[in-house]
């Protein structure tokens, strides 16, 4: 035997838990785990249920969603007894966590929308609170956790939902394991699965290792009743990763036992938003902690961390609004603070505030500062460690400061370890992009000059700067890349980039070279831009002079005002009278009111911004210095740089583009316009902490090209021609050829995002991937309508990314152009160009629907078009008419009411949640029996659902 059958693998590990404390217990059906809730309920609360009082609670901790249900294991539940008394029961112990019941059960059976049977069901005090899928050794992981995909659409939520209380799901194929909080299903994500590591990040991915560590009772209790943050904006589940936890306890274990201070080094992206919340929390409940005060360094995050601690604990923060406020929430009753720098600072050292804070002088105070290698190396920490003299500092940074990247001041250099000693948890770079927490960068140097005599980029230091990097002609080639280049980077604006620059002053350059561009239909980006400005800043515009070399503002600028705005119309402007024309620029474009009149407008105008480039409504953002750290948007993939980074500031400004999404996004993409591939290795080297350069950039162009040429002949392996994809013999076969072919898809969506891609590069032909990918997604429409069944299918496990096949730029309007094109066509081209529309539609994952009907234009309508400008108009009155006919059609052939059918497509439409049963059941005009009700109730809803899918969806122009 090649490989560890499943259930091999189900009995090591069951046994192994029963030598690790858990009770094994025969549970095969939902009767048997309700009969076993109630007496490990009775005894965890030491005392009787009757079945009256047992019902009560059932029903009351029966209802809401996974994240309710979270909330109510919380709480003490109640209930009525015999005497009419209120009494409350405890679910479990969070205090205490280790003093609970802990069973493992094994093979439950539960009967929903299908039959399911799970593998492993941890128990605590009777619920099932963490599930173990497995699959045989060799087999993907991420089968494992599809197959809980399925189970939580068929059966979780089944009964009395018990199944709903899962806090984390634990998946593993023996070689690799790993775990995930219990998310909606429509924000969970493969990607947002994790592996346990040892403090030193040592993955621990052998399940036998895993299960000793992690499944260890007390450890699992204490990661449910204490590192699972429920989040209140999303409503969901988060469960902290392992250097996350490692983080936390170490700063508990410092204040439990120490009043030393320390700082932890994670890397950024690494969620230390998060990780400090938690920490907080848990501080606030220690005795000899008097209060918990988060400090940022600007008013942009003190609102941002702020949100986002709410987000975690609804009403857990009362931000700061001013220092008055700062100090009334230091001397009141308030435990966990968010504040800024500047404000505390203020506080301390204030004498109006002084007799308001002096009974804080010895009290036990913690401070965690987040990104602190930006904002403690002045006077600031020196004022706030001798007011506050019994305090304790923690500092959070992704990037400490050094010896090699310290700054001078009035104290000299001053690092990191000197401010907060000991680093008590360190997670680099390496470590996450190992651990698939961030992604890698792909790092492009762009040529933007050359000296006539000479070939390589000229020595910038060597000449004078701002002459050659400021020069009219290199911005306005800059511009002119970017605008070519931004819907390859971001896959066809699917993603969002920022654009950051030296100065305030080259920032309008830039943005009125877009605006410009805009305006002459060269380009429709949504620019945006935001930036400081001082109310003694230079005025810009008092040199005439103009030549290429110089800088002139208002001759760059000078472009009338029916073309471009308002930009023209001062000769000589200040840089916020400036940024006053650009805010109208985007009231314009988004219907808002904001301006710089005063703080709170301007501070609201950027989290306007803020949220419009994390809702992609922001293709480019320009910016000198906001943004480049303490901004988290996963959607934002790319960044121009046309300014020197350094150290700190330059993994900071990279790291805004390497947050884990999807499988589209491969990569975070840094495209530099400087020569900053010295400055880019200085820093990797430094704050990976070891020689690991390879490791965070991914390889160059050439190398992917390598890669995919390698792995089509491995592909053509498993099926040298098209058609012999439709002789595979078995399920392992199309199994082999499914995962061969992914891999390819995965491979060309990094490729694609090269500058310099050229199919012609690759072995296999533009026309050649499209074939194998029609192929490709006929296994999966094969798989899709096996789905309808009981499974009997292994290709039912098989994550099939479509992702990575969905082309934005291919919709029914492009469609309709192309079938323009090819009602002028000459007979000889007609053909051809039949062909690649019809390869076009069957190979997009959103046409593939509507290729029947696409055809059947083709076919019947088109030739009877007599003129190509009218083909719009005839294919909307063809649509228009199928899906009129084919609503009739539906409700004849399943005898629905017209209206309420309309009404349920309606619906669904507007919830995009699949309808319930007793809706479609009431349209039906004659009732099906019980028996036969559920059978037909799915075929209906089926039919709705792929009714939508080909006249509604993607089809906005008709």
């Amino acid at each position: 035997m090649t490989t560890q059958p499943e259930q091999v693998l189900e009995n090591n590990l069951i046994k192994q838990l029963q030598q690790l404390g858990y009770q094994k217990v025969m549970i095969p059906d939902e009767a048997a785990l309700l009969s076993n809730l109630k007496a490990q309920l009775e005894k965890h609360n030491k005392t009787q249920l009757s079945e009256q009082e047992f019902t009560q609670i059932l029903n009351y901790i029966n209802k809401g969603s996974i994240y309710d249900r979270a909330k109510i294991l919380r709480d003490r539940v109640p209930y009525v007894n015999a005497q009419n008394e209120t009494k409350t029961i405890e679910l479990i112990n969070q205090v205490h966590w280790c003093q609970n019941e802990f069973q493992v059960a094994q093979q439950i059976s539960i009967e929903g929308k299908y039959k399911n049977r799970y593998d492993v069901t941890i128990l605590i005090n009777g619920l099932p609170l963490v599930q173990v899928e497995l699959k045989r050794r060799g087999l993907e992981l991420k089968e494992a956790f599809k197959q809980i995909e399925r189970y939580g659409i068929h059966s979780y939520g089944t009964g009395q939902g018990l199944f709903q209380f899962i806090q984390f799901f634990i998946i593993s194929n023996g070689v690799n394991t790993k775990y995930y909080a219990n998310t909606p299903i429509k924000d969970r994500q493969f990607k947002q699965t994790f592996y346990w590591a040892d403090t030193h990040n040592k993955l621990i991915t052998q399940l036998s290792a895993f299960a000793d560590v992690f499944m260890e009772p007390c450890h699992l209790s204490k990661m449910i009743t204490k590192y699972v943050v429920l989040n209140e904006s999303n409503k969901s589940l988060m469960v902290l990763r392992p250097y996350q936890f490692y983080a936390t306890e170490a700063i508990i274990d410092r204040v439990k036992t120490t009043t030393k201070y320390g700082y932890i080094w994670h890397t950024t992206g690494s969620g230390k938003t998060l990780t400090s919340f938690k920490t907080s929390q848990i501080l606030t409940n220690l005795p000899q902690v008097h209060k918990v005060v988060f400090v940022v360094d600007r008013k942009d995050l003190d609102y941002q961390t702020t949100k986002e601690f709410n987000s975690f604990s609804k009403g857990s923060i009362d931000g700061t609004n001013d220092t008055g406020t700062l100090v009334k929430q230091l001397a009141g009753d308030n435990k966990l603070i968010v504040t800024t720098i500047q404000k505390l600072n203020t506080a301390v050292t204030k004498k109006r505030f002084f007799h308001k804070l002096e009974t804080l002088q010895d009290k036990r105070i913690v401070f965690i500062f987040d990104e602190c290698h930006r904002s403690q190396f002045g006077k600031t920490h020196e004022s706030i460690k001798s007011f506050f003299v019994n305090g304790q500092m923690f500092g959070f940074t992704g990037t400490p400061i050094f010896e090699e990247n310290a700054g001078t001041n009035e104290y000299g250099k001053r690092t990191t370890t000197m401010l907060f000693q000991d680093c008590l948890h360190k997670y680099v770079i390496t470590d996450a992009i190992r651990d698939e927490n961030v992604l890698k960068f792909s790092i492009e140097y762009i040529q933007t000059f050359k000296r006539k005599d000479q070939v390589q980029d000229i020595n910038v230091e060597a000449i004078d700067e701002a002459e050659v990097m400021e020069a009219s002609p290199r911005l306005n080639n800059i511009v002119d890349y970017i605008i070519t280049h931004h819907k390859r980077k971001t896959h066809n604006q699917r993603f969002t980039a920022i654009f950051c620059v030296p100065s305030v002053e080259v920032l309008i350059r830039y943005y009125v070279l877009f605006k410009k561009k805009a305006v002459e239909e060269q380009h429709d980006y949504k620019i945006a831009t935001i930036f400081s400005y001082g109310a003694n800043d230079e005025l810009l515009g008092k040199d005439e002079q103009d030549n290429t070399n110089h800088f002139n503002i208002s001759s760059r600028v000078s472009i009338a005002a029916e073309d471009a705005g308002p930009y023209g119309q001062a000769t000589i402007k200040h840089p916020r009278e400036f940024l006053d024309d650009f805010i109208s620029d985007y009231n314009q474009t988004f219907g808002s009111n904001y301006s710089t009149k005063d703080s709170q407008t301007f501070y609201n105008y950027y989290q306007n911004i803020a949220k419009r480039v994390k809702n992609q409504e922001i293709d480019i953002l320009l910016v000198v210095n906001m943004f480049l750290t303490g901004f988290d948007s996963k959607h934002l993939n790319t960044l121009y740089v046309d300014k020197n980074l350094q150290y700190h500031g330059l993994i900071q400004a990279y790291s805004r583009t390497n947050r884990i999404l999807d499988e589209r996004k491969s990569q975070g993409n840094i495209v530099c316009f400087r020569n900053l591939k010295k400055n880019t290795d200085k820093a990797i080297k430094l704050f990976s902490n070891i020689e690991a350069k390879d490791e965070i950039i991914i390889a160059p162009y050439e190398e992917y090209v390598r890669k995919f040429n390698e792995l089509f002949i491995d592909m053509l392996k498993i099926a040298p021609t098209i058609n012999s994809v439709n002789s595979l013999k078995t399920e392992e076969d199309e199994l082999a050829f499914i995962k061969a072919f992914r891999e390819l898809m995965r491979v060309r969506n990094v490729l694609k995002t090269f500058t310099e891609f050229e199919h012609d590069d690759l072995s296999m032909t533009d026309q050649g991937f499209e074939d194998y990918k029609s192929k490709y997604l006929d296994l999966y429409d094969k798989t899709r309508s096996q789905n309808q069944k009981e499974k009997v299918s292994i290709l039912d496990d098989i994550d099939f990314e479509l992702e990575l096949i969905h082309r934005d730029e291919v919709n029914v309007a492009y469609i309709v152009k192309l079938l323009g094109q090819l009602k002028d066509a000459k007979p000889e081209e007609r053909e051809k160009q039949q062909k690649a529309i019809v390869d076009m539609v069957s190979g997009d994952t959103q046409l593939r629907s509507k290729l029947k009907l696409i055809e059947k234009f083709i076919n019947e309508n088109l030739p009877k078009v007599q003129d190509s400008d009218d083909v719009s108009d005839e294919f909307d009155a063809f649509w228009t008419k199928e899906k009129m006919q084919a609503i009739e059609d539906l409700s004849k052939e399943e005898h629905l009411d017209m209206e309420k059918l309309q009404g349920v497509i309606g619906n669904y439409m507007f919830t995009e949640k699949r309808p319930l049963r007793d809706d479609v059941i009431g349209m039906m005009k004659k009732r099906p029996g019980l028996r036969e009700r559920r059978t037909v109730a799915e075929r209906v809803t089926d039919k709705v659902l792929g009714y939508v899918e080909t006249f509604i969806n993607g089809v906005s122009r008709v």
